[in-house]
């Protein structure tokens, strides 16, 4: 059966409490735990859900200690650390105030790890203020707990959650799929010149809005898994049938490499942009608008340090390029990361209107609202829903925090999800979720700017909110609802 890609939380793959010894443990209230005490991945896990579900996020700067410490050496030693008072996530020239408060940073840890070394600071953000120091002592976090202008410390290589109740572990790559299959006929028609139009596209209206726009000469940035190098159509038939004078760019801030092993971004490269051919494969909602896509992680859950600051990476270098004006994120996680969040403040800086999904999952959706960095306030949230009215995917997520939704399943099957180009040419293949419900608005929201160039990010928000069909009210779980393209091109 296909499953619907993004966020699969219920299907951790992470290191078996039973791995873990059972004396090595503490009482998490105590005050000074020596090194050698570190929390089984068990208990901290039993920390991490049921704060979660108490506050919907974790600020592991307040944690107690035991806790953080535990965490940072169960994910590799490395401490990921926001310096600067509140409200200075980036800054392109330092203060002395900044500049003092990281030497201050760095001193502090040198003085509690034994004094200089030439690993201790594993990654510096630069623009963004922070830095990821290795550690191994608790009383380096506990001095750092007490000093000034310290904005967040995070637990960064931390990537063994798993909730309590989801012990069946079978799959890693979460919302990865490579391969081809066969599209139901009644979940497309063919259109000039000879493209297949995906069924979610009539629900908005889309095909009546390229009367108006089509994309022309917008720019949407893409971070997910990169997209395919195997797929022609996002390569050099990026020019096909009629979508003509428009460029694709790959690059990879995660682990060296610029092309898609994952499949989850290829295919929403194609929801956005995939162009308007005559080869007989789906079409994207912007099929003549630019595409620069980064491979900011392995797949769609932000679980590892690498992936974390990958993501970091590729939306502060997408915040500097003046022709991006979307950025597109079907990619998440359960709590905010503070190195990903300082980077969103730092393109929302730059005008960019930031789209991410609300958040697919198998265990999560009873109980999770938004996930993050859809939950920020400087993000649009999207999430999808299905074909008969205000009923949510299969595995979508909702809650006050979504702006937006997007049709995207059958009510009759949950396998009929919306048409996009496979990783490979000539293969087609389906995606849903909020992912595919993300993309699709940032296509819309690159029709909406070609057709008005000068509008900034604020007004073109405005057009898509006055397009929803619950405008000008706002409901509690599906923001201002569906969008009409049309409406909001018009």
């Amino acid at each position: 059966m296909k499953k619907i890609t993004l966020f699969a939380f219920g299907l951790f793959l992470v290191f078996s409490c039973s791995k873990d010894d059972p004396n090595d443990s503490v009482d998490p209230n105590a005050n000074t735990p020596t090194s050698q005490n570190i929390l089984s991945v068990q208990e901290i896990n039993e920390f991490i859900e049921t704060t979660l579900k108490k506050d919907g996020d974790i600020i592991w700067k307040n944690v107690p200690t035991t806790i953080l410490y535990s965490a940072v050496m169960r994910g590799g030693g490395i401490l990921s650390i926001g310096f600067g008072d509140k409200g200075e996530s980036f800054s392109i020239e330092k203060s002395s105030g900044l500049i003092d408060a990281k030497s201050n940073v760095i001193n502090t840890v040198r003085s509690f790890e034994g004094g200089a070394k030439s690993n201790d600071i594993v990654y510096d953000y630069d623009i963004l203020n922070a830095i990821d120091v290795e550690i191994s002592n608790i009383e380096t976090i506990e001095a750092l707990k007490s000093t000034d202008q310290i904005r967040y410390l995070d637990p960064l290589g931390y990537e063994s959650f798993i909730l309590s109740e989801n012990t069946n572990v079978e799959e890693k790559s979460f919302g990865c799929e490579t391969g081809g299959i066969n599209i139901n006929t009644q979940d497309y028609r063919v259109i000039s010149p000879n493209a297949w139009l995906p069924w979610s596209f009539d629900i908005h209206k889309v095909p009546q809005a390229w009367g108006y726009s089509t994309g022309s000469g917008i720019t949407i940035g893409l971070i997910d898994t990169g997209i395919s190098s195997s797929q022609n159509l996002l390569g050099s038939g990026f020019n096909d049938g009629v979508s003509t004078g428009r460029s694709v760019q790959r690059f990879g801030t995660f682990d060296g490499a610029d092309s898609d092993q994952c499949g989850h971004g290829t295919s929403m490269a194609s929801a956005m942009v995939s162009p308007r051919n005559d080869d007989g494969m789906p079409v994207g909602v912007a099929y003549n608008a630019n595409l620069v896509a980064y491979r900011g992680t392995g797949d769609v859950l932000l679980e590892s340090s690498r992936e974390r600051r990958g993501v970091s990476n590729a939306l502060r270098q997408l915040g500097d390029r003046s022709d991006v004006r979307i950025i597109s994120m079907s990619i998440g996680y359960l709590w905010s990361i503070g190195s990903i969040k300082d980077a969103v403040r730092y393109a929302n800086s730059k005008g960019k209107l930031i789209i991410a999904a609300g958040g697919t999952s198998t265990g999560f959706t009873n109980w999770y609202p938004v996930i993050f960095p859809a939950s920020m306030s400087e993000v649009v949230a999207v999430t999808g829903i299905k074909d008969n009215g205000y009923n949510r995917c299969s595995n979508c997520h909702s809650g006050r925090q979504i702006d937006f939704t997007i049709v995207m399943q059958r009510a009759s099957d949950n396998d009929r999800t919306v048409p996009v180009v496979g990783f490979n040419t000539n293969d087609r293949n389906v995606v849903g979720g909020s992912s595919v419900a993300t993309a699709t608005t940032a296509g819309i929201a690159a029709l909406v700017w070609a057709r008005n160039p000068n509008m900034s990010r604020d007004q073109v928000l405005d057009k898509l909110r006055r397009a929803g069909e619950f405008y000008p009210n706002r409901n509690r779980k599906f923001g201002y609802g569906n969008i009409d393209a049309l409406k909001a091109v018009q």
